[in-house]
This record gives structure tokens, sequence and C-alpha cells, in this order.
């Protein structure tokens, strides 16, 4: 984004209005004792609007820099008002050429992308896609450490887009992401091939394929993986690599990769030994070794040292980038909408193939009671996607058995540690109960449960509590109970744990966080369990079918006409996908 600021002659005057969203960025401007960095309100414009934009009394460096977009002015010429974003400390500012090659090179990029990459990048997407294509090129890795909902995977596709010639590519992730991986890859970078690797003979790997596998293969295969030189490889939610002790942080660093890239909201979640792990991992050269870290900045930070805090800043800016929702808030929508394609675990995927096997060889019946049949087998195979304990009644261990819960908690663990409120909505009764279990021993918190099973004066004490600012961190809701009437604006953060039939039904819900009086971007993340009947609801939504009238009875009645065959392709699992 470009800055527009004014100057009075002496110091600082308000925005220039009407021109784009306004925000107060630090910027070293002129005072009594020469430059210091000073709190400027701004209006905040993508680079393609500079050039057309009706300003009143623009300045020289309004000038240049609209020139700069058409033509090759020189570096040199700009004013220091073109680029006075100061670094950590208010020791330097960005030079320049770099302001001018980050401006050219964002535009040139974003024109780049436009025809390989078919989605339509935000400015500051545009710009992480230039920067981490910068940062490997200079220091071989980098930090993507974008807040949850700007578009990491995204921007990693586009990264890896433009590295495709360069040789065979890597992604490792939670495994119950790497269906999502492979399906967001073929939806944006269709030029890529996607492979999805679960272990056993190394993958057959050549330029032009990003092989997609899980933290659990890579420690149990990574020998395989350590045979192929990769051109790229990205590790998501790289905070699983924290502890550089453990085998799958060791079998991280054994890959032989020319470019490393970690994507993670959560750089550090309990202590900057953390921190260190990751910038060890991406670009191990400039952060060899642990004690001179704890060093330089661990010690001094826990003893309170703010210049300690300002150097690790510092140190850290040419590989971490880190932009929060309300730093970019001029190009952010309202509501951010994220879906989420989860993998099933191997018990999911057995349950829910023995499950339609004894549906099938019992059959499904004609009249009223087909009607019923499906639907007790519909429940019983959605319930599987949500967690299959609630089908075998086994609950004792709950993570790691469902790639939906165990989704929902790291999204839950990162919202905890930056602090962000969150909405949890789900169908069905026995879920929420299992997320408000989870949520008390897993991280200590006691989630309350909004559901139809609560009185007037209970469901008003919960919303009066969860609105107040010290409330309650999760909120977990029936979709059916809590879909209108309230107004949780404290929440930024939405989740729906699983698919109802009618698109209408969820956005109502959503919207409970998004109302008047919600002054944040709202961020919706759907969770859809992979080749299941979850995902042919989800191709519902999508086509938009029948929204007017499409309830969840109705949905079931669709399903109900249909003959066994043409039912049962649909409520098998699509393992080809």
């Amino acid at each position: 984004m470009v800055a527009l600021w004014t100057w009075d002659g002496h110091a600082p005057r308000r925005a220039p209005k009407h021109l784009g969203e306004v925000e107060t960025l630090a910027l070293a401007v002129p005072n009594r004792d020469g430059i210091g960095v000073t709190d400027v309100e701004c209006a905040l414009v993508e680079p393609e609007r500079l050039c057309t934009l009706a300003i009143e009394n623009p300045g020289e460096s309004i000038h240049l820099l609209r020139q700069a977009l058409e033509t090759d002015v020189e570096a040199r010429r700009l004013p220091t008002a073109a680029h006075a974003v100061p670094n950590a400390t208010g020791t330097a500012i960005v030079s320049a050429g770099r302001a001018l090659r980050a401006l050219r090179s964002t535009v040139t990029l974003d024109a780049e992308l436009r025809s390989g990459l078919k989605a339509e990048l935000r400015p500051y997407q545009a710009r992480g896609i230039t920067w981490l294509r910068e940062t490997t090129a200079a220091h071989g890795g980098a930090v993507l450490a974008d807040e949850m909902g700007l578009g990491k995977t995204v921007q990693a596709i586009g990264y890896l887009l433009g590295k495709s010639g360069d040789g065979p590519q890597l992604v490792v992730c939670p495994t119950s992401l790497v269906g999502n991986w492979t399906h967001e890859i073929e939806r944006f970078a269709p030029g890529l091939r996607a492979v999805a690797w679960r272990g056993g003979d190394a993958p057959a790997a050549d330029t032009g394929t990003v092989v997609v596998t899980g933290y659990p293969t890579l420690r149990g295969h990574g020998q395989a993986l350590a045979g192929q030189h990769w051109a790229s490889v990205v590790f998501d939610e790289a905070q699983m690599l924290k502890n550089p002790r453990t085998q799958v942080a060791r079998a991280a660093r054994t890959l032989s990769a020319d470019a490393r890239v970690a994507l993670t909201g959560t750089p550090v979640e309990n202590h900057l030994d953390e921190l260190w792990a990751l910038l060890n991992l991406v670009v191990p050269q400039e952060f060899t070794h642990k004690a001179q870290f704890r060093r330089r900045f661990g010690r001094p930070i826990s003893e309170g040292s703010a210049h300690a805090v300002l150097r690790l800043r510092d140190a850290l800016e040419p590989i971490v980038l880190g932009r929060r929702k309300s730093q970019v808030a001029a190009s952010l929508p309202p509501k951010i909408h994220t879906d989420l394609v989860c993998d099933l675990s191997a018990e999911q995927e057995a349950l829910y193939d023995r499950l339609l096997d004894a549906a099938e060889a019992a059959g499904f019946g004609t009249g009223a009671q087909r009607h019923t049949r499906v639907l007790s087998v519909l429940t019983e195979l959605k319930q599987v996607c949500n967690h299959p304990g609630l089908i075998t009644g086994e609950l004792d261990e709950l993570l790691g058995r469902s790639g939906k819960f165990d989704v929902c908690s790291d999204i839950l663990a990162n919202n905890l540690e930056v602090n962000a409120p969150t909405l949890v909505f789900t169908q069905y009764r026995r879920t929420g109960e299992l997320l408000v279990r989870h949520c008390a021993e897993e991280f200590g918190v006691r989630a309350p449960f909004f559901h139809g099973g609560l009185d007037h004066e209970e469901r008003g004490r919960i919303v009066a509590e969860f609105q107040s600012p010290d409330g309650p961190p999760i909120l977990i809701l029936s979709l059916r109970a809590a879909g209108t009437g309230l107004t949780l604006t404290r929440a930024a953060d939405v989740v729906h744990y699983d698919r109802w039939w009618n698109p209408a039904v969820e956005a109502q819900a959503s919207d409970r966080a998004h109302r008047i009086g919600q002054t944040r971007t709202v961020t919706v993340t759907t969770l859809t369990s992979g080749t299941t009947i979850e995902e042919h609801i989800a191709g519902m939504h999508d086509r938009k079918s029948a929204l007017t009238d499409l309830t969840d009875a109705a949905g079931v009645a669709e399903l109900a006409r249909l003959d066994d065959e043409r039912l049962l392709e649909l409520l098998r699992r699509k393992r080809g996908n």
C-alpha cells in the first residue's frame, strides 16, 4: 500500500480526505531535535490507484512515485518523505532504493501472477509473495507470520508457482491439512502438479511438482524425502517444529533445499527459544547458536529490557514478515471466508466405510421409511466426520483421531495465543460438549456452551459474560439455538465446525459477530472433512443450489429421492480426491 499524508511545513496534519482507509503509521519526520519517529495519520491506497487519484496539492514525492510506476525513475531522486518508514529501533529508515524495488516488484508480480495464479490478490498478499522471493533469494529462508485469516496459504502457493521452474518442491503440514493443501494448489495454481505423499517409496518428483506430506510422515519416512534435493520446502503451522530436539524437527533439518519457508501465526507460543528454533531451521547460517541468541535477546528481554526487544525486532525484520488484520485493514473486506478441507484419520476412514457398508447391506427402504433411514445414515456419517468417538463411545483420548477436531484445536490454540475471542458453531449437542471438554483439558479454559437446552435467563447470562471485556476467550454455540438474534461482537473469529445444508443458516450464524458494533474484520472459517458427504454439501454451497428453500429437511429429502446407486455414490468416500 502507498500511505498518503500531509505536512503543514512544521508538523504532519490529518490524512487527506476521501482517498482511502485511514491508518496511523509510525514515520520518520522532522521535529525540533532533527528527525524523530512520530505517529502520522495516513490514507492508504493501492499502488495501481495512485496514478488515477485526484489528489489536491500533491507533493514531489507523489509526483515521483507516480512516475516510478510508469517510467524508470532513479531511486536517488525520491525525497525522504517517500520512504520515511523507520526500522524497529528508530535508528534508520527504509532506503529509497528498497522502497522503489518493493513498489515495482509488487506491481510487476501482481501482473505476472494474473495468468498463473487463479486468485484475486490483495495488495499485502502480492507484497508477501514478492517478499518471500526476495528474502529467500537473499537469505535462503523466510518466516511468514501473518495473522490467521490473511491468506498465508495463497501467498505460499504464489511463491511456489514462481519457483516452479527451479525443480520439485515440498510442503510439510499437519496430516489433517494434506488434502487441503493439494486442493488449494489445484484450485489456485493449476499449472502446478500437487502430489499427496503418505509414505512408502520416495515420491516421484520433477520440475513443476509440489509434494505435500504430513509431519508424522516426515518423522517416519524422512530419509526418503532427504534423498531428494528440493527447490523449496514450505513448513506450514511451523510452530510444530518449535522443539529442535524432537524427531520431526530433526527430520526437517535433514531436508536438502535451496530455500526454506516457515508459515506460522504464532512464531512464539511460550518462550523465545521457540523463535530461535524456527530461525535456525530456515536461516541456520544467521541464527546458529542458541546460547548466543539467549545472551543477546532471551535473557535481557526476560529481565524487562525494552532496548533488547527493539534489537530483536531489528534482527528479525529481514527474515520475518508478520502483518495483523489491523495493519492491512484498508485492503480487507468486512468478512474473510476461509474454507479448510480436513483429512480423515485412519480410524475415521475405517469407521465411515464400515457404517456405509452396513447401511448398504440393510437397504434404505421406500417412502417415509426411506427418508428416516437416509437421515439416520447421514447423521452417523457426519458424526464420524466430527469425531469417531461420537459413534464408538471411546472418548478417553480426543486428539489425533479426527482431522477436523485437530484442525479446530490448532485454530483455538492460535487464537488463544493472540488473544482473539472465538465463536465455534456446531449442529450437534454432543460435539459441542466434546469441544467444551477439550478446551478445559487442553487449554485450561472454561468455554460456555450456548444451546437449546438452556432457559432464557441462562442464555442471557452467557451472552453478557462473553461480551464483557474479560469474558471467556471461546464460546461454543449450537447453530440452531444461536443462529439469529444474538450480538457477539467481542469475537471477530468464527469457526463452523460442521456443514449445514443451507449456506444462509451459516451466514446468519456468522453475523452474530459481523454486526453493528464490530470494528474489526471478521474471519469465518468452515471445516469440511475431505472425501466425504461433507464435500457434497460444500459443493452445493459453491453452486448456490436452491438457496431460498434448502433447509436441512429439504437437503435430506433431495438425497432420499435418489436411487440407491446414486445415493451411495454421493455418500461413499472419494478415495481419489
